[in-house]
């Protein structure tokens, strides 16, 4: 996984750069090979599929893949678990 908390942007001919917290809630797993991006939240309980581009907030209890990541489906909690 690659986290960036910096970067900038590719039409500022300046070049200044970005520069934002990236959060991570409890109990989240990111897969290998993804990339979050400066100033992204990710919720907690949530699972964000291998190779995946983390562009924007993710939401709790869901799982994202993709490039960009998307939401495939929210999660839900199996009984009899303590998660």
């Amino acid at each position: 996984m690659t986290i960036l908390a910096a970067g900038h942007d590719p039409d500022d001919l300046d070049r200044r750069d970005l520069a934002a917290p990236v959060v991570i809630g409890d109990n989240v797993w990111v897969g290998g090979n993804s990339v979050v991006r400066y100033g992204v939240t990710i919720g907690e309980n949530t699972v964000v599929g291998a190779g995946s581009v983390v562009t924007k907030d993710l939401e709790a209890n869901a799982i994202y893949a993709g490039v960009p990541a998307r939401l495939i489906r929210r999660r839900t909690m199996a009984s009899g678990t303590d998660q």
